[in-house]
């Protein structure tokens, strides 16, 4: 519903962004309000306020006072920012040609398009990508085309090229280096599309913060497959690849977690990277160091098209573990020397990323509880112990049996206290290291055909799992039920069956129980993700910081 004043002067953009912007439950600028229909708390707070006599809600432009007396009964409105736009409700015939003549000196077409851009991207996306994709999105827009056709587009695109590279042919591999990037063209151009024309969706969150990740890990399925019709077995650097690139993000994810409501957050490290960030050429160079995705899929996709699968995963892991460990080490002078109160939500939202089968069982720490500073040397010594021993000793050896106990033990001791210590954000990627390490090296040490690429699907499978339950916290949603985290074990449930079945199954048998448990915790985490992004209580929220 929405409320407008007859004496309005501005931009129609001015007004799209009050009225249409499905994100929010109640949004205004100058002259208009709008509050979503049906049993929302805005429509109720709106009727409310608008049973009253207008002159007991002070003066102004009556959609004005309505959005104040709508915000004083307690439910927040949102208020976009506007920039250049006007949105004014002029008294006398004075200040009204003046709101006209603002808006004629602007073109909000002009400025539509370019507030269809992130912000804040990395160097290749800005200048190579969004000067012209933006126009894509506004072509996309007036055809009637919506954000979530544009995204399948893209993964359908990524998947061709993932196809082509599995020939193993050099025309197959320079036809997938173009796919790729047309993929990502299209990939920045449903987001522009979203905020384009503003149609945002709870299945749009879903599409746009999952598809990335599989056209991703679908394309170096691809190079690993394509690599094994030449003879050159690369499937362990592909896994490799693809668990330094989710517990990169694991980290991300988890920092952020852990500091965004935080307070007296302060840091010198901080304070200095707000100083480089002043020099405008030291913003793009360590934007453009870390890999993000832009720069990393324009180089997965001219080193595809011109040399080898295996020269492609060389340098993803190098230049992947140099941003890895360029903005972990950033974030761990900032936690330690910063001054940060922590607060529960922010504990709570660590324990649901640490994904425990323990907790999923027991509970999770008293609130009140102090934090143990111990907590994250204990999951340190945990995940070293056991992706060490998985490293280091035989395939089948029962003592890793023991090793995968001790590390259970471990695990759940660092999550008996809530998680508010200054380095409790390596908790969670501390365990998906432990994890997907334990499940490479046992399925490179079975040295038996199809273990590889079964380990890749169960890293897959699970790792899908992990950023699922990401978004739901950025959506406000909290992580998934407890069932689902009892019933795919937990990580360390999950180690402890994979380290059994590498120790009472025949080697030739392990693919088979890798994949079999790949399928199982594909199709429990698929459904339930499915049931829960197209239900009507999941969060529509559109990702506007998705991670390197």
């Amino acid at each position: 519903m929405a409320v407008v004043d007859s004496a309005f002067v501005g931009h129609v953009h001015a007004l799209r962004l009050a009225l249409t912007d499905p994100r929010f439950d109640a949004c205004a600028v100058t002259g208009a309000l709008a509050v979503r229909g049906g049993a929302h708390a805005a429509r109720a707070a709106l009727d409310e306020v608008a049973a009253l006599e207008p002159g007991a809600l002070g003066t102004g432009p009556y959609p004005d006072r309505l959005a104040a007396a709508v915000e004083g009964s307690g439910t927040a409105v949102q208020r976009p920012e506007l920039g250049t736009l006007v949105a004014a409700v002029p008294v006398g015939e004075a200040e009204r040609e003046s709101a006209v003549a603002a808006v004629a000196a602007v073109d909000d077409e002009a400025v539509r398009l370019r507030t269809a851009v992130k912000s804040r991207d990395g160097f290749f996306t800005t200048f190579f990508i969004s000067p012209y994709s933006r126009y894509i999105a506004r072509w996309c827009a007036r055809r009637g085309l919506t954000p979530n056709q544009v995204t399948t587009a893209s993964l359908i695109t990524a998947l061709i090229a993932a196809g082509c590279a599995a020939t193993g042919d050099r025309w197959g591999y320079v036809a997938a280096g173009v796919l790729l990037l047309v993929s990502f063209v299209l990939d920045c151009t449903d987001g522009q599309l979203a905020r384009y024309s503003l149609q945002y969706s709870t299945m749009g969150a879903w599409l746009d913060a999952t598809f990335d990740r599989a056209k991703e890990y679908s394309f170096y399925a691809g190079l690993a497959l394509g690599a094994a019709r030449d003879g050159d077995d690369v499937w362990a650097l592909a896994l490799g690849a693809m668990i330094l690139m989710t517990c990169r993000h694991v980290v991300d994810f988890s920092f952020n977690e852990a500091n965004h409501d935080a307070t007296a957050n302060t840091s010198p490290t901080a304070a200095l990277s707000d100083r480089l960030d002043s020099v405008g050429w030291t913003v793009w160079v360590r934007r453009m160091i870390i890999l993000p995705i832009g720069e990393r899929w324009a180089m997965i996709a001219v080193l595809t098209a011109l040399t080898t699968p295996r020269t492609v995963f060389y340098a993803l892991l190098i230049g992947c573990a140099f941003g890895a460990l360029y903005t972990t080490a950033g974030r761990v002078l900032r936690s330690l020397t910063r001054k940060a109160t922590r607060t529960d939500r922010a504990a709570r939202a660590l324990a649901d990323l640490a994904d425990s089968g323990v907790l999923a069982w027991t509970g999770y720490p008293v609130p009140g509880k102090r934090p143990d500073r111990a907590a994250v040397w204990l999951a340190a010594a945990g995940a070293v112990l056991m992706a060490g021993g998985a490293a280091t000793r035989d395939f089948g050896d029962p003592w890793l049996i023991g090793t995968a106990v001790a590390y259970a033990t471990l695990s759940a001791a660092a999550l008996a206290r809530p998680l508010k210590g200054p380095l409790d954000w390596l908790i969670p990627p501390l365990f998906r290291f432990a994890e997907y390490v334990t499940v490479l090296a046992l399925a490179a040490k079975s040295d038996v055909p199809g273990a590889l690429p079964a380990a890749f699907g169960l890293v897959a499978a699970v790792a899908y799992h992990h950023y699922d339950t990401v978004y739901r916290i950025r959506g406000g949603s909290g992580a998934p039920p407890h069932w689902l985290v009892r019933t795919t074990g937990g990580h360390e449930g999950r180690v402890l069956l994979t380290v059994v079945l590498a120790t009472v199954l025949a080697r030739d048998a392990f693919p088979v129980a890798l994949t079999a448990t790949a399928v199982f915790v594909a199709l429990v985490v698929l459904v339930e993700s499915i049931r829960f992004w197209v239900s009507a209580g999941a969060p529509a929220v559109h990702d506007e910081g998705e991670p390197a």
